[in-house]
């Protein structure tokens, strides 16, 4: 009788036990970590060193704190996984293995990054505070994203004082500054600025080119984020389709603050 219970509740527990263990597919966020940090004296610039052969992203040579880095265990080939920094969804570019490494400027306060495979099934999400107060905050960050692979599309920022920041002239006067020229698809590019001048922003962007499909039809999304991490904080999302090389867009005018 007492064997025969054994027998019966074996399978049950084999069942609880296999609840209990890890999936096997899974996202590894290796840096930032959850938690408590104080980042003074470490390096938080944001702009990508620029190499040819063209390439997605560039992590040379930044603080392991200004580093999303990580991997995933399963992803659709050819195809970026997803990444949002305090609510702004970007693509994720991965290497041959599944793994990801992209500087960011984190700011000061609380901060959270969330990674997903590109089917959404697979996520990790954490959340940090840096206590740091003295770091720069981005007043105004812009982020362009688009739909397609081996496509070139560049972000243009024309700032009130006349100032215009592309890939040909990355870094302006007023210091609003673009991380990096992505000219391989998906992007994203941003631009960001700790001290934006107050006025109307014109944001354009070039379908630069599509590689060989001439025809390729992209379209290009641009999040607009203002006063990041406040109570005054903005968002402002906008998508258009871009049908043809060599078109540039006004994609969006908008008065800051």
């Amino acid at each position: 009788m007492h064997a025969l219970n054994r027998f019966t509740y074996l399978p049950m527990i084999t069942f609880l036990m296999t609840m209990m263990l890890p999936a096997s597919a899974q996202v590894d966020l290796d840096s930032p970590r959850g938690g408590w940090r104080y980042s003074m004296g470490e390096a938080a610039g944001f702009r990508q060193q620029v190499n040819y052969p063209a390439a997605s992203v560039n992590a040379t040579g930044h603080s392991a704190m200004a580093l999303i880095k990580g991997h995933i265990f399963e992803n659709k080939k050819n195809t970026p996984a997803k990444l949002i920094v305090n609510g702004a969804a970007m693509p994720l570019s991965l290497d041959e293995g599944n793994n990801f490494e992209r500087p960011y400027a984190f700011g000061a306060g609380s901060n959270s990054i969330e990674v997903r495979s590109s089917d959404g099934k697979e996520s990790k999400r954490v959340q940090f505070y840096d206590g740091y107060a003295g770091k720069p905050q981005a007043r105004l960050r812009v982020v362009l994203s688009w739909d397609s692979d081996g496509t070139d599309l560049d972000l243009h920022v024309v700032s009130p004082d006349g100032g215009h920041v592309f890939y040909g002239n990355r870094v302006a006067i007023n210091g609003g500054a673009l991380d990096v020229d992505v000219t391989t698809g998906y992007g994203p590019e941003i631009y960001a600025s700790v001290t934006p001048p107050t006025g109307v922003y014109h944001i354009f962007v070039n379908y630069y080119g599509s590689g060989p499909d001439q025809q390729e039809v992209t379209t290009a999304q641009v999040a607009i984020i203002s006063q990041e991490g406040t109570l005054s904080e903005k968002r402002q999302v906008v998508q258009v389709p871009l049908r043809k090389p060599g078109e540039l867009t006004l994609i969006k005018s908008f008065s800051y603050p």
